[in-house]
């Protein structure tokens, strides 16, 4: 296979990821707190000997979380919480600690709240948010105090890491850490809101077209290739 041949190859490789990413994207379009993905691509050029031109390799190596807010949807449900502009819920899983825009929590029975696998939510001192049993009114003031019949209990901490390197998608709505969060100052907390994705479903499926015909045109090229390389064996051969 001369350089063309390897060149498309690649190409194809990468733009196969990429629809893997847009796919995955249009999946959780309606999974609350979902942060979109995107691909980051490397060039690598190398020179060649004698009086060739250089030859043009990339690669998608990395991946890229989106931050951008996402739509917030009024629930009217006392544990549902959102947040505005920055900042992460922490929780804590078997793993290790991890972070979440998804604000769909439940008390447990041991009056903890916690998300929608069980995993226990910590305040801004890294405990668990306890809701006593028998409270009347549960109401969470933005600074993310939570009060029980109008008695302060604990403060529901916003965190987010430190750089955005310091962060791995464990699953749609899980972000794992590499090193410790810092706390966000100032931070709003919405009470009876749930943030829905950010992702936009008409710029995601356009990007899912036109990585499509970019695959279709690539594929058929290395048809092409190989019609001509086999047509050049039979000649030969003949």
């Amino acid at each position: 296979m001369d350089n063309a041949g390897y060149t498309t190859l690649a190409r194809q490789s990468g733009l196969m990821r990429e629809m893997q990413v847009v796919a995955n994207n249009i999946a959780n379009m309606a999974t609350g707190g979902f942060r979109k993905e995107g691909l980051i691509f490397s060039e690598y050029v190398q020179d060649l000997d004698g009086t060739a031109p250089s030859l043009s390799m990339a690669t998608s190596n990395a991946r890229m979380t989106s931050q951008m807010q996402g739509a917030v949807e009024q629930t009217g449900a006392t544990f549902d919480l959102a947040i505005e502009g920055r900042g992460f819920f922490l929780i804590e899983t078997p793993d290790g600690e991890a972070l979440t825009r998804a604000g769909n929590f439940t008390p447990n029975a041991e009056g903890d709240l916690v998300t929608a696998d069980g995993f226990r939510l910590l305040d801004a001192g890294g405990a668990p948010v306890f809701v006593p049993p028998d409270a009347e009114a549960i109401s969470i003031a933005a600074d993310g105090t939570l009060s029980a019949d109008g008695q302060p209990l604990n403060q529901i901490g916003l965190w987010e890491p430190e750089t955005v390197s310091d962060t791995t998608r464990r699953d749609g709505v899980l972000f794992t850490l590499d090193a410790p969060p810092v706390p966000v100052e100032n931070g709003v907390v919405l009470q009876g809101f749930l943030e829905a994705s950010n992702v936009n479903p008409v710029a995601e499926i356009s990007r899912m077209i036109d990585v499509q015909r970019a695959y279709e045109l690539g594929q058929g090229f290395l048809d092409k290739e190989d019609e001509r390389i086999r047509g050049v064996l039979k000649t030969l051969g003949s």
